[in-house]
C-alpha cells in the first residue's frame, strides 16, 4: 500500500511544483494529475489533502524552512527541494498522521527521484532539524 501513498505524494509534489513555478492553482493541478492516474479514493483524498494542507499553511511552513535552513533564502532553494520540504513539513508539523520517520524517508526518496545530487542530504538535514519541534 505504501507504493500507492508514495505515488499520491509524488502527484502532490508535482501539483505544488507546478503552482510554485508557473502560478497555476495547486488544487486544479492535483485534480488534473489525479484524473490521469488510477489511485484509490483514499489515496486521491490523501493527495488532495496534502496539496490543500500545504497551500493553507504555506506561510508558516516557509517560516520553518527559513528557520532550519537559514543559509538559504526560501526563493533560492531549488523549487523541487522547496516543495519537497513543504510537503514533508506539512506532514510532520500539521497533519501528524504519518510517523515522522516515514515522512522524512518519503521526502528523501522524492529528493532522490526529482532533485539534484545534493537534494537528499539537504532535505534530510532540514527535516532532521524540524523534528526537534515534535520530539522535544
Amino acid at each position: 500500500m505504501s507504493g500507492a501513498r508514495r505515488k499520491a505524494r509524488m502527484l502532490a509534489l508535482q501539483a505544488l511544483y507546478e503552482a510554485d513555478s508557473v502560478g497555476h492553482e495547486a488544487e486544479l493541478a492535483i485534480s488534473r494529475l489525479l484524473a490521469s492516474e488510477r489511485l484509490t479514493e483514499e489515496n486521491n483524498a490523501f493527495a488532495c489533502e496534502l496539496v490543500s494542507g500545504v497551500t493553507r499553511n504555506k506561510e508558516e511552513i516557509d517560516r520553518n524552512i527559513q528557520r532550519f535552513a537559514p543559509a538559504w533564502p526560501i526563493e533560492q532553494i531549488p523549487a523541487v527541494d522547496r516543495n519537497i520540504l513543504r510537503l514533508a513539513i506539512f506532514e510532520i508539523l500539521f497533519d501528524k498522521k504519518a510517523p515522522v520517520k516515514v515522512a522524512i524517508n518519503e521526502a528523501v526518496e522524492l529528493a532522490k527521484k526529482f532533485g539534484s545530487d545534493s537534494s537528499p542530504r539537504f532535505v534530510n538535514g532540514v527535516l532532521g532539524s524540524v523534528t526537534t519541534l515534535v520530539s522535544g
